[in-house]
């Protein structure tokens, strides 16, 4: 007899990822492991569920992204960073989705905004969390705005779970307090690791 095994869906706020990422590399030149991250997440999924960690399995994972077109981000110099990263997410069987950048005029000042790709974060998760019937999902987030789909993934009796990492001195990777409270359980990497500096080396690389 097969034991049931721990389906989880892991959905990647790729703005808040990427902050964390800038931050990481600012004050100790690391990024983080994609791979080393997602075992971390099967590990700590075992231990709210209270199974063994080789039981737990991301049966999908997505990331969302706002995105230079191909000419900014040739003159920023990117392209090379964002294909590297995406290497990274197509080996660990992370499913991309971008919207490009857009221009807004405020006023005399010109500002490059995400527009519509937290609309999609959350109707991807709800509908996918539907079809698929998770057992856990996880949200790498700290967006107040995802506050409704926690309340929509715990009607559906989903085991919503917060992963955030606070590792900026500015409010950039900070969590809004009305998400966390709504999550049935929030996994704050930075308090874990100001315990455990091994799992810092696990989780990151250097750059």
């Amino acid at each position: 007899m097969i034991d049931r095994y721990q389906s989880i869906g892991l959905f990647i706020d790729g703005g808040y990822y990427a902050k964390i990422n800038e931050a990481l590399e600012e004050s100790m030149s690391l990024n983080i492991n994609v791979s080393s991250l997602m075992s971390f997440i099967k590990g700590e999924i075992a231990k709210i569920g209270g199974c063994k960690a080789s039981e737990c399995h991301i049966t999908e994972s997505h990331y969302f992204r706002g995105r230079y077109r191909v000419n900014d981000a040739n003159n920023k110099h990117l392209l090379y960073s964002e294909r590297k990263f995406e290497d990274s997410l197509i080996e660990n069987d992370v499913v991309f989705h971008y919207k490009h950048l857009r221009e807004v005029q405020k006023g005399n000042n010109v500002t490059v905004v995400e527009k519509g790709v937290d609309v999609w974060f959350a109707l991807e998760a709800y509908e996918l969390a539907t079809i698929r019937k998770f057992d856990f999902v996880v949200l790498i987030t700290g967006d107040a705005d995802h506050e409704m789909l926690v309340k929509k993934l715990k009607a559906l009796k989903i085991h919503t779970v917060l992963l955030t990492w606070d590792v900026s001195d500015d409010d950039s990777t900070s969590t809004a307090r009305l998400l966390k409270d709504e999550a049935c359980t929030h996994i704050e990497i930075d308090k874990i690791i100001s315990d455990d500096r091994e799992l810092l080396k696990s989780l990151c690389r250097t750059v």
